[in-house]
């Protein structure tokens, strides 16, 4: 991909593209089609990232919405916005395992910080990250986000998350200023 942002669309999600949704996300996170990228969690979870019904309550929650990105027809990256007074969290964040590593990641990203400020004044932009995903966590702080430390526990025995391979899993706020 010699420009990421080539033909890119940006739209937010319906409740038809549900489906295809689900398919990008776990694709990206679970199972051997993630390996083909670098932000799989198929050493740390088995199982499901996202169903239909979690991408539909994003997708209908007043305050939310699932930012998609098309590129020639084809859903290729999203990204959940939710408006939470002055910061907005970020989450729900997939890129198409044989697209990453080209730059389109960083638009995307680019792009919500800019809709979240543009739309809800958003100074702040939340999210949270499994706190052993270090190359991740590396990656969102070249973006600009900091860690802050602050960890909440990750829903063990609820498989609507995945299913842990490890015991030490937790998730860690990271924020950056949008000002």
């Amino acid at each position: 991909m010699d420009n990421p942002a080539a033909g890119l669309v940006f739209r937010d999600a319906t409740d038809a593209d549900a489906d295809a949704l689900v398919a990008l996300i776990e694709s990206a996170y679970r199972g051997d089609s993630s390996r083909a990228g670098w932000t799989t969690e198929a050493d740390i979870l088995e199982g499901q990232r996202t169903d239909p019904e979690g991408v539909l309550e994003v997708i209908k929650a007043p305050d939310n919405r699932l930012l998609t990105v098309e590129q020639d027809g084809r859903i290729v990256a999203c990204c959940q916005l939710e408006h939470r007074g002055v910061h907005a969290y970020f989450g729900m964040f997939a890129v198409s395992p044989a697209l990453q590593g080209a730059g389109l990641g960083k638009i995307v990203m680019a792009e919500a910080e800019r809709q979240a400020r543009e739309a809800w004044g958003a100074t702040e932009m939340h999210m949270t990250v499994i706190s052993v995903r270090k190359d991740l966590i590396a990656w969102y702080e070249r973006r600009g986000y900091r860690r802050t430390g602050k960890t909440s526990p990750f829903p063990y025995g609820d498989e609507r998350f995945g299913i842990p391979r490890r015991d030490d899993l937790e998730f860690e706020l990271l924020v950056k200023n949008l000002d």
